[in-house]
C-alpha cells in the first residue's frame, strides 16, 4: 500500500511544487526508492534529504528535482534550501504524528521537488518547500482530496501558472450573448461595453462566422480571453470537420443543427467529445425533438439543447385537451431535461428581460439574447436589465484564499 500527496504554496520564481509518495520499504515505493538511487538520470540526480550534513532524516526520503539541474547555481538550491526544507518538513510531520513513528523504519518518501532556475531567494525556497512537502505529506496520509471535493473543483478552479481561466458551466443560470453581426466594428464594440460577468456567455452568431470564417472566434478571445464563447455553426454535415477548426480557434462550444441525420449530429456530438468542448443541439425548425434526442446513443447526448419558441406547440396540445401545466413557449423543458441527464437547456425566441424569472422557473438553465441587446445604444445597461433577474456570479462570494482542508 502507498500514499501520494501534493502541494503547491508560494508565488514568484520561488514557488514550491511538491509531489510525493510514501510507502513501504518492502513494496513498490521501496523498489522505485533504491532503482532511483541505483539508475541515474543527468540532470536529475535525486539525492537523500538531511537535516544537516550527516543527519539522514527518518523516514528516509528521497529528492528528486523536476526541473533539470543545468550547473553549481541550480545545484546549490537543491542542495541548500530545499533538502533542509524538505528533510525538516518530513521529520516534523513525525513529531506532529502525521506520520506514526512506529513506521519510520519501515517506510520511505520520494520527494519531487520544482525549483525555478530564476529563484534567487533561498529563504522563501526553504519556506515554500518546507510548507509545500508538510502539506503534501498531511494531505497524502488523509486521503485528500476525496472524490466530492474533485468533482466540486473540477469547473471551477483554475492553476495559478496558466495564466488564463478556462470557463465551465458549472452553475446555471446563464445569459447567452447572440452576436448575430455581420460588422466586426460592431462587434468589437458590443463586447467592450458587455458586463466583465461570470454569468455572460459569448456567442459568434452564424451570420460572423459565415461572413469572417470561424476564425472570428480568436478575434473574440482576445477581446474577452476568459469568457466562455460559442461557435455557432448550425453544422448539417462534415461536422467533425467544422467542430474541430472551431476547437483549433479556442471555441468552449459548437452549435450542431438538429435537422441533420441521426450519423452526423452523434459523428459531430463525437467530435466535440474528442476536441473537450460543449455541443450544443440546435432544434430550429425540428418538429420533433423529443423524438430526435431519444434517437441518440446514451454516449452521444449533447452538452446542451437549444430550443426555440413555438407558441403553436403549446396551443395545439391545449386544443386536443392535452396537460400543459408544464409547458412552456419553448417546450416541455424537464421533460427534454431528462432524456439528457446532467445536460442543460438554452431557449431562445425574442426574449426580454421579463421573460428571464418564467425561464428559469420553467428549468431553462441559458437564456438567449439577440437584438435586446446588440441593438441597443446603451449595451451595458441593456445586458444589466436581462442580469438584474439573475443570481450573483457563481464564485462572487469566494475568497481570494479559499480553504482546501475542513478544519
Amino acid at each position: 500500500m502507498y500514499r501520494i500527496g501534493e502541494a503547491l504554496i508560494g508565488d514568484g520564481n520561488e514557488l514550491a511544487h511538491v509531489d510525493l509518495v510514501i510507502g513501504e520499504k518492502e513494496g513498490p515505493v521501496g523498489s522505485a526508492f533504491a532503482n532511483s538511487m541505483t539508475q541515474l538520470s543527468i540532470g536529475h540526480t535525486p539525492l537523500l534529504t538531511v537535516i544537516r550534513p550527516n543527519l539522514l532524516t527518518k523516514p528516509v526520503t528521497l529528492i528528486i528535482p523536476k526541473v533539470t539541474v543545468g550547473d553549481l547555481d541550480d545545484a546549490s538550491k537543491i542542495f541548500g534550501p530545499a533538502q533542509t526544507a524538505v528533510g525538516r518538513a518530513v521529520a516534523d510531520a513525525v513529531e506532529e504524528g502525521l506520520i506514526p513513528k512506529d513506521k519510520t523504519e519501515d517506510i520511505v518518501l520520494m520527494v519531487s521537488v520544482f525549483i525555478d532556475p530564476k529563484a534567487e531567494d533561498f529563504r522563501k525556497i526553504y519556506q515554500y518547500n518546507y510548507g509545500a512537502t508538510k502539506l503534501a505529506i498531511k494531505r497524502a496520509m488523509k486521503g485528500y482530496p476525496n472524490i466530492n471535493k474533485v468533482l466540486a473543483e473540477k469547473d471551477r478552479g483554475t492553476h495559478p501558472i496558466m495564466g488564463f481561466k478556462v470557463t465551465r458551466l458549472w452553475n446555471p443560470p446563464y445569459l447567452q450573448v447572440a452576436l448575430d453581426l455581420d460588422n466586426l466594428n460592431a462587434m468589437e464594440r458590443i463586447i467592450d461595453q458587455l458586463p466583465d460577468r461570470e454569468r455572460i456567455i459569448i456567442e459568434a452568431g452564424t451570420p460572423l462566422v459565415k461572413k469572417f470564417g470561424v476564425g472570428v472566434v480568436s478575434k473574440i478571445r482576445k477581446l474577452r480571453p476568459d469568457a466562455f464563447i460559442i461557435a455557432d455553426l448550425k453544422t448539417l454535415d462534415v461536422g467533425r470537420v467544422e467542430i474541430k477548426m472551431a476547437a483549433d480557434e479556442t471555441a468552449d462550444a459548437v452549435a450542431i443543427s438538429g435537422l441533420g441525420t441521426i450519423e452526423s449530429i452523434e459523428k459531430a456530438i463525437h467530435e466535440a467529445q474528442k476536441q473537450g468542448i460543449y455541443s450544443i443541439l440546435d432544434m430550429m425548425n425540428v418538429d420533433d425533438f423529443t423524438g430526435k434526442i431519444k434517437q441518440l446513443k446514451p454516449e452521444l447526448k449533447p452538452n446542451i439543447v437549444l430550443l426555440h419558441r413555438n407558441v403553436d406547440l403549446e396551443t395545439t396540445k391545449a386544443e386536443k385537451g392535452e396537460d400543459t401545466s408544464e409547458m412552456t413557449e419553448w417546450g416541455n423543458i424537464r421533460e427534454i431535461k431528462k432524456l439528457i441527464g446532467n445536460g442543460l437547456i438554452a431557449v431562445a425566441g425574442g426574449i426580454t428581460p421579463n421573460k428571464v424569472e418564467e425561464a428559469i422557473d420553467k428549468g431553462a438553465d441559458i437564456i438567449i439574447a439577440g437584438r435586446y441587446i446588440i441593438g441597443s445604444r446603451d449595451v451595458r445597461r441593456s445586458a444589466e436589465d436581462f442580469l438584474e433577474h439573475f443570481p450573483v456570479d457563481p464564485d462572487n462570494m469566494r475568497l481570494a484564499l479559499d480553504e482546501d482542508e475542513n478544519i
